[in-house]
């Protein structure tokens, strides 16, 4: 557990630094020397729009395929519900959370323009899908950080179901957990797990800092071999 004192008091005032000083690979190269290699998710997922910066707390979302959008005959209850637990996850947001889902495979959209319209309301950071985004116009409009493997109209409706909430899902291996930050940018999407935040974020604003000081110096004209000696950062 990191020892030093934070140099920020809450989630706003951290957010507010990663989003004016720092970027997501900068983050990513700190969570390699705390030995978590493989924070990155698939390169896939990407932001609609190039200049979306999305940073929040997890709140990750299971999706499941079917084959009906309610079936009459079934073991489980939830076949029988449209969407199943779609708009229950989608209406427990909370502030600076972002709504990440992973569990189905890629024949359909995970997220929307009305999804996105409700998100905005509850104050929602974001959206990360393992997965298509769809009313991709919209979306832009709404100036919502959505990130995906690009827009494809196919709707979920008889195709998919959310089946839980707030419970750990998995990305190509990546695993996250309610309450993660995930951190988002062109370059692609980091998850940040809680127990390193701390040491993640307070290495990646020394870093940010640090470079600023070799950049000033290259600048200036000296070597990178000795800018690197000196200042232990390239």
């Amino acid at each position: 557990m990191d020892k030093r004192i934070p140099l920020w008091k809450d989630d706003d005032e951290l957010f507010k630094i990663a989003k004016e000083e720092l970027f997501v690979a900068l983050v990513g190269d700190i969570l390699d020397t705390l030995g978590y290699h493989h924070q990155f998710l698939p390169p896939n997922i990407k932001p609609l729009r190039e200049d979306f910066v999305l940073i929040g707390r997890a709140m990750p979302v299971l999706e499941a395929d079917v084959f009906e959008e309610a079936a009459e005959k079934t073991n489980n209850p939830l076949m029988a519900k449209p969407f199943g637990l779609m708009f229950e996850a989608l209406d427990d947001l909370k502030r600076n959370e972002v709504y990440i889902c992973s569990g189905s495979s890629p024949r359909y959209a995970l997220w929307g323009g009305l999804m996105s319209t409700r998100a905005i309301k509850l104050g929602a950071a974001g959206a990360v899908l393992d997965g298509y985004s769809r009313d991709t116009n919209e979306v832009l409009n709404l100036n919502f950080p959505a990130f995906s493997f690009g827009g494809y109209a196919q709707d979920q409706g008889p195709r998919g179901k959310v089946i839980d909430y707030r419970v750990p899902i998995e990305i190509k291996g990546t695993k996250i957990c309610p309450g993660d930050i995930v951190y988002g940018d062109r370059d692609g999407v980091l998850i940040i797990p809680k127990e390193v935040e701390t040491q993640a974020f307070m290495g990646a604003i020394e870093k940010a800092r640090g470079e600023q000081l070799v950049k000033k110096a290259l600048e200036e004209g000296m070597s990178t071999v000795d800018a690197f000696n000196k200042f232990g950062i390239m």
